[in-house]
């Protein structure tokens, strides 16, 4: 599937700012590729349809992860995850992609996982640090992103579990284990 199309599809289901907000995560994202060698069409898939069930509802997404056996802890740990396994879920059955590399990336782009790939670090971070995030913090992770990805994770996960934290809410364990792998890999 090509971009022009991609964009069209993913327009009619998101907002007018989120849909400014996908396209920064492309830009940021394609960039990423460039430099980190990844693939760019999967890349820009995976960036494009990354928000594609943000404004489904609730109930709709929780039924989907109920009636489609997916990790069950999803529906304790706050709603606010449920986007990213149910987009994946949702651009395979209804747009028609099926590269499992391009759902991963979907999939995991709220709470990241173990042995994330490229393509799966690249459009977690490009969620992050889009051109149109602005939060304390960014500037810099946009820097390291250049640089470092691992880095670049590591920074931006951190912020996030200090952010959660703060509003005492729950950590999703995966995203927990993301940090300490790379953590103890850092120090290696």
């Amino acid at each position: 599937m090509d971009k022009v199309k991609a964009l069209n599809i993913v327009k009619e289901q998101l907002t007018e700012k989120r849909y400014i907000h996908t396209v920064g995560v492309l830009h940021t994202a394609v960039k990423l590729a460039k430099i980190y060698d990844a693939d760019e069409h999967r890349v820009q898939l995976a960036a494009i349809f990354h928000d594609y069930a943000k404004f489904r509802p609730i109930a709709e997404m929780r039924k989907i992860v109920q009636d489609e056996q997916m990790d069950d802890r999803l529906l304790t740990y706050g709603n606010e995850l449920l986007h990213a396994p149910v987009g994946a879920y949702l651009v395979k059955k209804e747009v028609g992609i099926d590269d499992e590399e391009v759902l991963n990336g979907i999939r995991y782009h709220t709470t990241g996982r173990l042995n994330m790939t490229i393509l799966e670090k690249i459009v977690f971070i490009s969620d992050y640090i889009e051109p149109n995030r602005q939060f304390p913090g960014v500037e810099e992770v946009r820097d390291i992103a250049l640089q470092d990805l691992n880095k670049a994770l590591i920074i931006s996960i951190s912020n996030t579990i200090q952010f959660l934290m703060k509003k005492r809410q729950p950590v999703f364990p995966d995203t927990l284990a993301v940090y300490n792998s790379l953590i103890m890999k850092e120090d290696i």
